[in-house]
This record gives structure tokens, C-alpha cells and sequence, in this order.
């Protein structure tokens, strides 16, 4: 059995896009990180460093990291977490890296906040570079680091109330015992 409230929650939880321009409080960005860092990590070797980034030109200048327009909610985000991850350092970078995303996704969504995950690893630029790279550039972490994503946050627009009922779950998708 889970918790109503974990449970509540995880259905609720959704990406926003849309922000108002209200400043996310600094007690809900802090209970944002330390979500993050509370997740665990391979032999505890917390591969990932996080950076915080709370300057509107330099969010506006992230919103381009993404083809298609998938970054451009960071032009209205009052704060963006990069996580950057040392690749040499630990095999499972990526694993750890998305725990601390999806650890402050979920936390922030808690606390009324909007976020969207925008992935960076293996994606492309508005210019045409690799997302690590144009984001690299930006936010000039050093070259041994491989972005995994960026979360946008934001106070959200309005109130979606989007999520999933138990009867639009995927459980087609569990297998007992074999596929």
C-alpha cells in the first residue's frame, strides 16, 4: 500500500508550460533541491551537479536548447535546474541524474508549483548544435559534465488539474512472470 498523499500526488503531477511570472518562494525552490538530492545514487557517488538558474536572459537564452520549440516555456520560467552529470564518474550517471529530475518534478508539483522536464541528452538545438553543447555554452559547466535535462519552474498560469485516472493507466504494459 502507498501513501494517499505519495498517490495523490503522482496522479496530479504534470508538465506546465505556462507560467504566470510570479517568483517560485525560495523555501519551495530549496524543498525543490533538496528533493532532488535526497534521491539516491549508484554506490553513493552522486555523479550530478545541479545549477540553478534564475537570470531572465540567460532562461531566455536556454529556450532556444531545444528544435521545435520544446524549451520555449523557459522564456517565461522564473527558474530553471540544469543537471549535469560527471560521465567518467559513475556508469550510472543517467539513472541518478533522472531520480534527482523526476525527485524535484514530483516535489515541485507537490508544493503548487509547475515544472517541465526538457530533456538535453542526445537532442538537438534551434542552431543546429547539440543541446549540450548550446546549453554548455551558456551555462559554461566544464566539459567532462553530461547534461541530462533541464527542469523549467514556474508558478503555473492556472490550474490544469490534469493527471491520470487508474482506468487510463497502461496496464497492458505488466507482465506476470514473462512477457
Amino acid at each position: 500500500m502507498y501513501s494517499k498523499e505519495l498517490g495523490e500526488i503522482l496522479k496530479k503531477r504534470h508538465s506546465v508550460r505556462n507560467y504566470t511570472g510570479a517568483p517560485v518562494p525560495v523555501e519551495a525552490l530549496e524543498q525543490i533541491l533538496n528533493a532532488g538530492m535526497m534521491g539516491p545514487s549508484g554506490k553513493a557517488i552522486y555523479p550530478w551537479e545541479l545549477i540553478v538558474v534564475r537570470d531572465k536572459q540567460k532562461l531566455i537564452d536556454l529556450s532556444g536548447c531545444r528544435m521545435g520549440g520544446a524549451a520555449r516555456m523557459l522564456a517565461g520560467a522564473d527558474v530553471a535546474i540544469a543537471v549535469v552529470a560527471g560521465e567518467e564518474l559513475s556508469d550510472t550517471w543517467i539513472e541518478d541524474s533522472s531520480i534527482v529530475m523526476e525527485n524535484m518534478h514530483l516535489m515541485a508539483s507537490a508544493l503548487g508549483v509547475g515544472s517541465c522536464w526538457i530533456q538535453g541528452r542526445g537532442r538537438t538545438a534551434i542552431n543546429g548544435d547539440a543541446t549540450e553543447d548550446y546549453v554548455r555554452t551558456i551555462l559554461q559547466y566544464p566539459s567532462e559534465y553530461r547534461l541530462e535535462a533541464i527542469l523549467s519552474l514556474g508558478m503555473p498560469e492556472e490550474d490544469e488539474a490534469v493527471g491520470k485516472s487508474p482506468d487510463q493507466l497502461p496496464f497492458f504494459k505488466v507482465h506476470l512472470n514473462k512477457y
